[in-house]
C-alpha cells in the first residue's frame, strides 16, 4: 500500500513538471508489428513442414507395423519377438529424432522472439528520444499502467514508427 502511494506521488510530481509522458499497449503493439508477423509466418511454414515430415514418418512406420502383424503367423516366436524388439527400438529412435526437431523449432522461435523484444525496446527508446518523451510506459495485463488518457496513448504512432523502420531495413 505504501509503495502504491509513493508511486502515485512520484507520478503526480512527474506530470506536474510538464514532462512528456505516453503509454503503449504492449500486446497491441506487438500484434500489429510487421516484423513479428513475418517471424510468425516463417515459423508457421517451418512447423507445417515439420508436421508433414512427422506424419509421413509415422505413416511409413505404421505400414511397417501392419506388415509385421500380417506376417506374425508365419514367423517363429523367436523371429516375431526379435522383429517386435526391432520395431520397438526403431519407434524409440524415430520418436527421439522428432522430439529433437520439435525442440529445435521451439528454441529457434524463442530466440527470435527474444531478439525481437530487445529490438522493440531499443526502438521505443529511440522513438522516445526523437519525440521528446521523458517516459513511455507499457500498458499490459500486469498493470504497469492502470489508467491513461486516450490522448497519452501512443501505441498507433509507435507501431507505425516500428513498421516503417522494419520496412526500411528490408
Amino acid at each position: 500500500m505504501k509503495k502504491i502511494g509513493i508511486a502515485a506521488i512520484a507520478l503526480t510530481v512527474l506530470t506536474a513538471c510538464n514532462d512528456k509522458i505516453g503509454f503503449v499497449d504492449n500486446t497491441k503493439l506487438l500484434n500489429d508489428y510487421k516484423e513479428k508477423q513475418d517471424i510468425e509466418a516463417a515459423l508457421k511454414i517451418q512447423i507445417n513442414a515439420f508436421e508433414k515430415k512427422r506424419d509421413s514418418i509415422e505413416f511409413a512406420f505404421n505400414e511397417e507395423v501392419k506388415k509385421f502383424q500380417a506376417q506374425t503367423n508365419n514367423l517363429s516366436p523367436e523371429q516375431a519377438k526379435r522383429k517386435y524388439n526391432e520395431l520397438q527400438q526403431k519407434q524409440n529412435i524415430l520418436g527421439q529424432h522428432l522430439q529433437q526437431q520439435q525442440e529445435q523449432i521451439r528454441l529457434e522461435s524463442q530466440n527470435q522472439m527474444d531478439s525481437l523484444l530487445v529490438k522493440v525496446k531499443r526502438n521505443i527508446e529511440a522513438y522516445g528520444k526523437e519525440k521528446g518523451y521523458t517516459f513511455i510506459l507499457g500498458a499490459n495485463s500486469g498493470g504497469s499502467v492502470l489508467y491513461g488518457k486516450e490522448s497519452k496513448e501512443i501505441t498507433k504512432e509507435l507501431t507505425e514508427y516500428l513498421n516503417k523502420k522494419y520496412t526500411e531495413k528490408k
